[in-house]
């Protein structure tokens, strides 16, 4: 698999890595063994960068994929802290960082965290000069070997990148967010920040395999947040409608090349954008997990494709999303 720099860790990953918030909560359930195997599936076909974060399951996902990484070692894992907590500013303090740190690193089982995240927190974070002096803390402890930011919105991500020590930002992109390529993919890329490309199939939406008349589970935040009942509704669909975003994969279907999946299509739109260091899509099974990474092996899309890509989002999606996130 291409290998890319993951922003200032310096650390070399595969493209195509994994999410593991499938393997925690919220996308139905996954046994342990079968979160295992897809674990391993994903390795086994060349992914080398893992995401979790605490609150995925409250702490199951960083325990699993703490199981994976005793019997695989030289991954490079990335968690993210501060979602298991009410959303005030006032609680990220380097006390509660160490709280949380060290509960992260009992679940995964090491004296170092690759990379940790801060999870999407109040706005004000980003900008508060004291945040990050006491992750700056944490490296200097030996806690965390880097640090970077969880994001929902380009203007959060642009703060962040400014800060010299913010090692990568994950934010939201794929076919139906092409707002961070106006800026953010370009403002971290000349500042030597990692992109982290997160939700890349706007939750199952750009795989293709969705109908108006799919149901979702109780426990499955496709049900229970879309209209952000539970958490920032562009998490769910990316913010989408589920109409408009079933009208909008039959417009692109046709831009699929043959001898590809349209998940595959929409994980390689995202590889080919300049500044991406690696994007993140979930599995729930051990196919699912193979086939996400045989992304990486396909040749980059045309620029026609790209266009056409542009065309659909700006007539469908662009009024939904673009203006929010």
């Amino acid at each position: 698999m291409e290998q890319r720099v993951l922003g200032r860790t310096g650390r070399q990953v595969g493209v195509v890595g994994l999410g593991a918030w499938q393997l925690g909560a919220d996308w139905g359930e996954v046994g342990e063994d079968e979160a295992l195997a897809t674990l391993h599936a994903a390795v086994d076909a060349g992914v080398t960068f893992i995401d979790t974060a605490d609150v995925y399951g409250d702490g199951r996902s960083e325990q699993i994929v703490g199981r994976l990484i005793k019997e695989r070692p030289g991954l490079t894992v990335a968690t993210k802290m501060g979602r298991r907590v009410p959303q005030k500013p006032s609680a990220y303090t380097l006390d509660n960082f160490r709280a949380w740190n060290d509960r992260s690193r009992q679940n995964l089982g090491v004296d170092t965290l690759d990379l940790v995240q801060l999870h999407c927190p109040p706005t004000p974070v980003y900008s508060t000069q004291a945040v990050y002096d006491a992750l700056d803390t944490m490296v200097a402890e030996g806690r965390v070997a880097a640090y970077g930011v969880s994001v929902e919105t380009c203007e959060e991500a642009l703060a962040a990148i400014a800060r010299p020590g913010v090692a990568s930002v994950q934010i939201i992109l794929n076919a139906f967010r092409l707002k961070p390529l106006e800026r953010v993919l370009p403002a971290a890329a000349a500042a030597g920040v990692g992109i982290i490309a997160r939700v890349p199939l706007a939750s199952g939406l750009l795989s293709g395999r969705y109908t108006a008349g799919t149901t979702f589970g109780a426990d499955d935040h496709r049900g229970y947040n879309r209209h952000g009942e539970a958490f920032d509704v562009g998490e769910t669909f990316s913010g989408v409608d589920y109409a408009t975003g079933l009208e909008a994969v039959e417009r692109l279907r046709p831009l699929v090349p043959e001898g590809m999946t349209m998940a595959q299509f929409a994980l390689r739109w995202i590889v080919d954008q300049p500044g991406v260091s690696v994007v993140i899509p979930g599995a729930r099974n051990e196919d699912q997990a193979t086939a996400n990474v045989a992304a990486a092996g396909f040749a980059p899309l045309d620029d026609e494709t790209h266009a056409a890509v542009t065309a659909v989002y700006d007539e469908l999606i662009r009024p939904q999303v673009h203006h929010r996130w």
